[in-house]
């Protein structure tokens, strides 16, 4: 894709009015973080993506610019997209499955977009299937309500094949969106997960997942971290219930919101070794997500102290 930020090292902008790039950019930072972040599914990929963000608007001839917003986005989206190619290819070596890193959500719900969508892990995952244009496009319509004209400025398409990105995107994601309740009910699941876990009753927790229920464990070679998914509601159960006289042992249980959902993290010796959540429909629980991986838990660590 062509780099909209080809700029001359002498522009008189990079000595200009420096403080006014800063204040400018400073109002936008958490949009651009809430982009990449759907994009990417990483904080520390997101955050890179905020800073190299910075460094083309402050190299920028900023005087020609007459939309700053519509400027900064189309930078970090394409960024992101760019990003986002090669990252899948850096997934192949991780060891186990992977999941998405937990991004603390207790103070924007809805980080940095019009309304809090591709934030949940079920719905991350899913986007994971989608080519990175149609997941620019999705994320921009559905999570920060951008017109379709203004979705083909930055992803250099058609309106009408804007517009066809994002209903491959939602045709994709259909299934995924009505898998979730409401929070309220997630975390009375969950809580009612917890009690059955350190008990390692079977059966009462056979009796908390849906049928087809999935448990990934994201680990990259963690200590105790399964390294494949468990599927169905016996053998989860089974499964669950085969560590709970040790795995439980020692350790704190606190809550925290996580992409939008509650979450339930395991502290010992005052630090995060794990976080779990879980995707619930009217069924029971359908996907069990630890995250063990100590690379993915530092937001979490510092959300819950």
């Amino acid at each position: 894709m062509e780099d909209v930020t080809a700029t001359n090292p002498d522009h008189p902008s990079r000595s200009g009015d420096l403080a006014a790039a800063v204040q400018v950019f400073d109002a936008h930072r958490r949009r651009l973080f809430g982009i990449a972040y759907r994009m990417l599914s990483s904080v520390a990929d997101a955050e890179d993506i905020v800073q190299e963000t910075w460094i083309r608007w402050q190299n920028t001839d900023r005087t020609q610019i007459q939309e700053p917003v519509a400027f900064l986005t189309t930078i970090a989206t394409r960024l992101s997209i760019n990003v986002l190619q090669s990252a899948h290819a850096r997934r192949e070596t991780y060891i186990g499955p992977w999941l998405p890193e937990p991004v603390n959500t207790d103070n924007d719900p809805a980080l940095g977009a019009e309304r809090a969508e591709a934030l949940h892990f079920a719905i991350l995952l899913t986007l994971e299937k989608l080519t990175p244009t149609e997941r620019a496009a999705y994320i921009l319509r559905e999570a920060f309500d951008y017109p379709y004209p203004r979705i083909a400025e930055v992803i250099s398409s058609s309106v009408v094949s804007a517009r066809q990105l994002v209903s491959r995107a939602r045709t994709h994601l259909s299934s995924a969106r009505v898998v979730t309740v409401d929070p309220i009910a997630q975390r009375r699941l969950l809580e009612a997960f917890l009690v059955a876990a350190q008990k390692g009753d079977a059966k009462e927790l056979e009796a908390l997942f849906a049928s087809d229920v999935v448990s990934y464990t994201d680990g990259n070679g963690a200590k105790l971290a399964a390294r494949i998914p468990v599927i169905g509601s016996a053998r989860v159960a089974k499964f669950v219930a085969a560590f709970s006289h040790h795995f439980w042992t020692d350790k704190t249980i606190g809550w925290v919101h996580v992409n939008g959902q509650p979450a339930a993290t395991l502290t010992e010796n005052g630090t995060v070794t794990a976080m779990v959540t879980a995707t619930t429909t009217n069924d029971g629980i359908l996907q069990l997500l630890w995250v063990m991986s100590p690379q993915k838990l530092g937001h979490v660590t510092a959300a819950s102290a």
